[in-house]
């Protein structure tokens, strides 16, 4: 189960399923056509709802409703366009978490899969399992603020075994413009420009090494204007923060040189910190108590700018842009490291926190494949893959939306109960005064303006 969930949101209570198709209204009104907008609310109540498996057939089994065949041709087949509703659900995002404090984290996740036919299935690196195995993967973006995470995009990255072989692209019905090879980051760069587009907020953006390592991912971040935090390998180099570019000492009959280099080679990561100084730093609490390792950070250049030979050591990346490099040694003995382009004057608590959000992400995905059925979709296409990820999402939004009204509503009683009892205490020539209880409002995100 997810945790809480089922006594936060009160799912276990009537009258679920009527609050459900209020809230898809506004997914119902951009759907349009009646069979549809009764198909929809039905897909992700079954999602919701009690049962192991989330496929259509048993689904609509436990559903009780002899309409297998429309919500079937619903979600594989019927002839919609799903951008209306991924728009929907990014506005909806946003009135439950969007904000400067919300953070967007990029990731991954693999759906298993046998067999040689559902479009994007091929041998790669599983994270769910840890290792390569037959698998889809999706690129996932996640809004979250606190501890409130809302899975807002998942879309199939293609391995080179589909993008070279189109029968195999017509066959899963893939469209046209995701037919080109596109690299994981490239997808999370498309999938950020819709979410901007879209007007939903957010203070930074996190990624782990997967995506970090990618400088034109870095710079594509930079040159949209976001703040960012991501991994990235221990030999990733890097430039000292006061590195100079000069011209470099040729041979007297020896050709001018063209180009600057910098005063120093660059470094991997891991050497830069190696004699940085390191401090224990909590950043929230967790089960088993406040959370910690020990943490270093240096202002440095990335070694991204563009390739150049220097000297004699062949040619390296020049300096790039100024950032910080952090290091984390945790109590296991692993060590990981970060790039963030946060203001100079961030603090060191600060730096960790902001990394550390992106465990979040983590959460959902297990929470939508264990709760939703993200990965027990059995078609084979394109359109059916994206159409199910669709209805997981729209499904885990409502769900997160239960949560905090019902975390505003206990807020609002235990002000309540505390006003009254502060009231009891009070002399009676004080119960004139406004009450505390006209505060006893449940604190919720806020709405879109």
């Amino acid at each position: 189960m997810i945790h809480g969930w089922s006594a936060l949101g009160g799912l276990t209570m009537p009258g679920w399923e009527d609050e459900l198709e209020r809230w898809l209204m506004p997914f119902l009104d951009r759907l349009g056509h009646k069979t549809r907008q009764r198909m929809c609310p039905l897909y992700v109540a079954g999602l919701i709802g009690p049962g192991d498996r989330k496929s259509v057939q048993p689904m609509a089994e436990r559903l009780v409703t002899s309409n297998y065949d429309q919500l079937h041709h619903f979600i594989a087949d019927g002839v919609w366009d799903a951008t209306p509703l991924e728009t929907e659900l990014l506005n909806q995002a946003d009135r439950l978490v969007g904000g400067r404090d919300a953070v967007l984290v990029i990731d991954d996740t693999s759906l298993p899969k046998k067999g040689e036919r559902p479009v994007g299935v091929a041998a790669q690196y599983a994270s769910a399992l840890g290792k390569t195995a037959n698998c889809q993967t999706l690129v996932s973006l996640t809004l979250a603020r606190g501890e409130v995470p809302v899975m807002v995009a998942l879309r199939l990255f293609l391995p080179d075994s589909w993008t070279s072989d189109m029968p195999r692209l017509k066959r899963a019905r893939v469209p046209i413009e995701h037919r080109t090879p596109r690299s994981k980051p490239e997808i999370a760069l498309a999938e950020i420009d819709r979410a901007m587009a879209a007007n939903m907020r957010f203070g930074c953006v996190l990624a782990d090494a997967g995506y970090g390592l990618s400088a034109p991912f870095r710079q594509g971040l930079t040159e949209r204007g976001l703040a960012w935090a991501v991994g990235i390998p221990r030999h990733q180099k890097v430039y000292p923060v006061d590195v100079k570019l000069i011209w470099p000492i040729t041979k007297v009959r020896g050709k001018p040189r063209k180009h600057h280099v910098p005063d120093i080679l660059s470094i991997a990561a891991e050497q830069m910190l190696a004699s940085a100084k390191w401090k224990t730093v909590s950043w929230r609490s967790g089960t088993k108590g406040r959370l910690k390792a020990r943490f270093a950070a240096l202002r440095v250049r990335t070694a991204d700018g563009p390739p150049q030979r220097i000297w004699d050591k062949g040619q390296q990346h020049l300096p790039g842009d100024e950032v910080w490099l952090i290091g984390e040694q945790r109590a296991s003995g692993e060590s990981k490291y970060y790039l963030a382009n946060l203001p100079a004057t961030t603090d060191l608590r600060t730096l960790a926190a902001t990394i550390k959000a992106r465990w979040i992400c983590e959460q959902a995905h297990q929470q939508l494949k264990e709760e939703l059925g993200l990965d027990h979709f059995e078609g084979r296409s394109w359109q059916g893959l994206h159409r199910h990820a669709l209805m997981t999402m729209i499904a885990y939004a409502f769900l997160q939306h239960r949560r905090l009204a019902y975390a505003g509503r206990k807020k609002k009683n235990q002000r309540a109960s505390a006003s009254t009892n502060h009231a009891r205490r009070t002399p009676c020539h004080r119960r004139s005064h406004p009450s505390a209880a006209a505060s006893a409002m449940p604190i919720l995100p806020k709405a879109n303006p």
